[in-house]
């Protein structure tokens, strides 16, 4: 068992936990002023994408799958695992997600594509660097493409 506490936290954007339409939606990340000042965010403006680690607070014990499904149900998708998909009803209720980096001031970084609504509690945020990206093409099945397009 660990502890892990929160930096900050997601403040507008969208407010309904769903799995679609964060693609355009802008949001702040506010950084916790007890334990940060805006030094820790010097240089983040520099990046296009930043990654955000999240929690998916607003998802119920009840709500969490630990089987296989169809990617939003889906019927024309295969049953695939939890881990094999990327929705919000995971059993850790961490989410990750890669978002453009719009302006940073002061503990605030304002962002676009957020997969996360506010309030949420903000674990990590980390640039995307091109050198950490996969160098070999990614492989995805028809189904994945087709849910983001």
């Amino acid at each position: 068992m660990f502890t892990i506490e929160a930096v900050g936290h997601v403040r507008g954007g969208r407010d309904v936990p769903e799995d679609d339409s964060w693609g355009s939606s802008r949001a702040r990340i506010e950084l916790d002023a007890a334990r940060f000042t805006p030094a820790a965010l010097t240089g983040l403006d520099a990046f296009s994408h930043m990654e955000v680690v999240f929690v998916f607070d607003h998802v119920g014990e009840d709500e969490v799958t630990f089987d296989a499904s169809r990617p939003r149900g889906n019927e024309a998708w295969p049953k695939v695992g939890n881990f094999a998909q990327r929705g919000k009803n995971r059993p850790s209720r961490i989410g990750v997600s890669v978002c453009c980096v719009v302006r940073v001031e002061g503990l605030s970084v304002e962002v676009e594509g957020l997969d996360a609504i506010d309030g949420s509690p903000v674990l990590d945020i980390k640039p995307v660097m091109s050198g950490f990206l996969p160098r070999e093409e990614v492989r995805e099945p028809d189904w994945a493409r087709e849910i983001m397009a």
